[in-house]
């Protein structure tokens, strides 16, 4: 096919119509759905308004702490992951002995299932014969054990560590990239004229690799606002509320019945990010062309 030639424009209508039938048909029905009273135990729909809505964000339920949680967990994640992929990134393409394995070690952990990570880990962080508490009672450290999983105070905390363990190599990896697409001409001009590392990196480096981290930034907030497995392999939600995000809740009200309510709660998620997909657009849009 000639990439060139200019083809009718109703060659996009085979893809527009799946577009349409997979993707905003389901959104539309869902957001119709969320101001009805959908459920399993009855086989009338009713329109009921805002109601669904009214019970979301009413004090008397957990739904907004689920929101919270999300929003929480979105930020922490993108913010570190980002953080420690960039510092790996730019250890990663020094001359370091066993380079390449490095990488690989460092980037295997995003290529398993959040499902096993989630096995492995909470059989590593329990309380009582996991492994971590394990080490730290040999090494003669017993007060640092914790309840990692079991306590409403630091399990957020640990759900959170370890998604960051396992996606920061995944982010690395694409930061690396952006690091050895920039010219070496750069650093060249900078030692000539006395600049230190630290100088290369704040003047050069990081400002060239804005592109690259606004993309690092969507994907994981992506990600990070529609965790699920990680979170449900590890905690299921608890103890209590305190790791409940909204896909959880989602799911454990649709295993309830009550469909009304878990489409409300992704309608809500989905506004939020349409907001948040639309300051990342104009975000992209501005480091689009970087000058140094």
């Amino acid at each position: 096919m000639n990439k060139k030639q200019i083809y009718p424009t109703y060659f996009t209508f085979g893809t527009l119509i799946l577009y349409v039938v997979l993707y905003v048909l389901p959104a539309v029905m869902g957001i119709g759905y969320s101001f009805t009273d959908w459920s399993a135990y009855s086989d009338q729909l009713n329109f009921v308004g805002i109601e669904n809505f009214k019970t979301v964000f009413s004090s008397d339920y957990n739904y907004m702490k689920m929101i919270g949680n999300t929003l929480w967990f979105t930020l922490v994640t993108t913010i570190v992951k980002n953080v420690l992929g960039l510092a790996l990134a730019v250890l990663m393409t020094k001359q370091v002995k066993l380079l390449n394995f490095h990488r690989t070690v460092i980037y295997l952990p995003c290529i398993l299932s959040a499902l096993i990570v989630g096995m492995i880990f909470k059989s590593v962080l329990n309380p009582k014969i996991g492994l971590l508490n394990t080490a730290l009672r040999a090494i003669g450290l017993d007060g640092l054990c914790q309840k990692w999983l079991t306590d409403s105070k630091i399990a957020f905390n640990s759900v959170m560590a370890v998604d960051i363990w396992k996606g920061m190599g995944y982010i690395m990896t694409i930061i690396i990239a952006g690091i050895m697409a920039i010219s070496p001409v750069y650093y060249e001009a900078a030692a000539i004229d006395g600049g230190n590392a630290w100088h290369c990196f704040r003047y050069i480096t990081l400002p060239l690799l804005m592109p690259t981290l606004t993309v690092t930034t969507v994907l994981n907030v992506i990600y990070g606002l529609k965790v699920f497995d990680t979170v449900y392999s590890l905690t299921n939600g608890g103890p209590g509320y305190a790791t409940e995000v909204l896909y959880t809740g989602v799911y454990k009200e649709f295993g309830l019945g009550r469909y009304a309510v878990g489409t409300t709660l992704s309608t809500i998620m989905f506004l939020v990010m349409l907001v948040i997909g639309y300051f990342m657009i104009r975000s992209m849009a501005a480091n689009e062309d970087v000058e140094l």
